[in-house]
């Protein structure tokens, strides 16, 4: 038996406007309309679905394990934009990536305040501090 994530919903309040800011910002293709979502699609066969909702959103954290070039594209469209970023999720160290198990990320914000987390290296948990 094995296991496999296939999709994630994301929550939102315009579905239009925050699956257009992922596809953009990771240099995918642009979101497809399924039922009533708008889907990003992955490189791994995972799709990542925008879906509308009223109210508060409960703000999550998803991270896109990412290769070097598209790492320099995600930072050089953070830069270009003005878009607020950070090398650790607490957001203490503002306009920094991290170099965190060899690798490199950066956390940024989506449209509604989802924490986004381009990184180029996996942590390696036997590893971790």
């Amino acid at each position: 038996m094995t296991v496999e994530l296939n999709h994630t919903i994301i929550w939102c309040k315009d579905k239009m406007r925050s699956s257009a800011f992922l596809a953009e910002m990771l240099g995918r293709p642009e979101p497809v309309a399924f039922m009533h979502f708008m889907v990003v699609d992955l490189d791994n066969d995972v799709s990542v679905d925008f879906m509308e909702q009223e109210g508060a959103i409960a703000l999550q954290h998803y991270a896109y394990l990412v290769d070097d070039a598209t790492f320099d594209a995600v930072h050089e469209r953070i830069r270009d934009r003005g878009i607020d970023h950070w090398a650790d999720p607490a957001r203490t160290m503002p306009n920094a990536i991290n170099r965190y198990f060899g690798g490199r990320g950066v956390y940024f914000l989506d449209p509604d305040g989802h924490m986004l987390e381009a990184m180029t290296r996996p942590y390696a948990r036997d590893e971790a501090p």
